[in-house]
């Protein structure tokens, strides 16, 4: 089948992203800080800002995000190398039928956080506004498929939107954080405030990885554009280690300073309320866009088709309907969810990268691939039940155990193989 893109076709859902196509660090980082800055992730910074005193609570913050930024990383540097997203990487890890599986846990769980972000605007809107409670449905299909224009464009549209909302949200949360500090005393003050609850560090780091790693896991779909390895590396690390890392800080603060983490209600308390709600609707879009695209991305794997732009009306529809059911309701199980099941894919793509193919993948439209490649689905499943069942840091623990296993799955083959090729040879 060919899956060479026609001109139209900007995005190469199916192909690697030829060198002319490639884009600069800046509009990289642009599109990525715009998916990292996502209104889910300060609540996490919340449940944290109320556990440990400021110097522990910037240490667990600066590490989970330090982690959760090295391995989005390497798989852009794979991206930017091969010119390939994680759903076509998935192909050459668990074979042409097995990377569907992949393609299902990535798909669902993209516009799993679609539909939360849809619910969330409608309801947020209707709350800040006074408006009535029965208009809660009609915004949500309202912003539901508003949200995806970007995405339908395509990277294009997704960067256009992060030139400007990025730069926005930058000073919004700027100012926002200038008043929690005035109102907590400056730095003394904010050293002098007590925990009100409890959380483990490891448990808070899992949270602070875990939280985005969904989103990691997928931001191949950008850094694949990367003029290089050395560019993926510096805008992943800009999005995913400092752009994800000043949203858990700021939910902190709001925890911390008001005993609230919604960056929406702080600003109203802090009289800023008509900015809070430009700042919810630049924050949601952002991310929104990135999401349902990449659903797409994973939608055309799915099925084998190069309709991305419809795949992205599909998804929207798919996160509305899910929305109006009440998504909003289903946060905390689904962040345990991304965190146990979408981290092993990583892994077993990094060792199938550096140790299988030795950093060379080969053409995808010259390469004959197995239906099933079953040590690479069997190394999955392997750092799925080890994260599932692991009391540490469960997203790590899905990654290395998946990656190690399916290196020496990778190491005993060729072992056996050369002794075969020892024992028929010539006598």
């Amino acid at each position: 089948m060919n899956t060479q893109p026609t001109p139209k076709e900007q995005d190469f859902p199916l192909s690697p992203v030829p060198m002319d196509q490639r884009k600069s660090v800046w509009s990289m980082g642009l599109v990525l800080l715009g998916f990292t800055f996502f209104t889910a992730t300060m609540w996490t910074g919340g449940s944290i800002g109320v556990a440990f005193d400021f110097p522990t609570m910037i240490m667990v913050l600066v590490v989970g995000n330090l982690l959760l930024g090295t391995y989005a990383a390497i798989l852009g540097y794979i991206a930017a190398q091969s010119g390939l997203n994680t759903a076509l990487m998935s192909r050459f890890t668990f074979g042409e039928v097995g990377s569907k599986l992949s393609d299902l846990i990535l798909g669902f769980t993209q516009i799993g956080w679609y539909a939360w972000g849809t619910a969330t605007m409608a309801i947020l809107v209707v709350k800040l506004t006074g408006l009535p409670e029965s208009l809660t449905i009609p915004f949500m299909v309202m912003f539901g498929f508003g949200f995806c224009i970007t995405a339908f464009i395509g990277y294009r549209g997704l960067e256009l939107l992060s030139r400007f909302a990025v730069p926005a949200m930058i000073i919004l949360v700027a100012v926002s954080m200038s008043i929690a500090t005035s109102d907590a005393g400056g730095l003394s003050g904010l050293m002098g405030i007590t925990p009100t609850s409890s959380m483990t560090i490891s448990a808070a780091i899992t949270l602070v990885f875990g939280t985005f790693v969904s989103g990691g896991t997928q931001a191949t779909n950008w850094t694949r554009f990367a003029k290089s390895g050395k560019t993926a590396v510096i805008a992943t690390l800009l999005a995913f280690f400092l752009g994800n890392g000043l949203m858990t800080l700021i939910g902190a603060f709001g925890a911390l300073v008001y005993q609230q983490a919604d960056i929406v209600d702080i600003m109203v308390t802090q009289g800023l309320a008509t900015l809070g709600i430009l700042m919810l609707f630049l924050n949601l879009w952002t991310t929104q866009d990135n999401t349902v695209y990449n659903f797409a991305v994973a939608g055309c794997n799915l099925v084998r088709t190069k309709r991305r732009k419809t795949v992205t009306i599909v998804g929207a529809a798919i996160g509305t309907v899910l929305a109006v059911m009440g998504m909003y309701q289903w946060l905390i199980p689904f962040l345990v969810l991304l965190g146990t099941f979408i981290p092993p894919i990583g892994g077993v793509i990094m060792a199938s990268y550096f140790v299988y193919y030795k950093r060379q993948y080969p053409s995808l439209e010259k390469t004959v691939l197995p239906a099933f490649n079953i040590p690479g689905l069997a190394a999955y499943s392997i750092g799925s039940i080890a994260a599932f069942t692991s009391p540490w840091i469960a997203p790590i623990v899905g990654v290395l155990v998946s990656a190690v296993v399916y290196s020496l799955f990778i190491i005993i083959g060729r072992i056996l193989t050369e002794r075969r090729a020892q024992n028929i040879g010539p006598a």
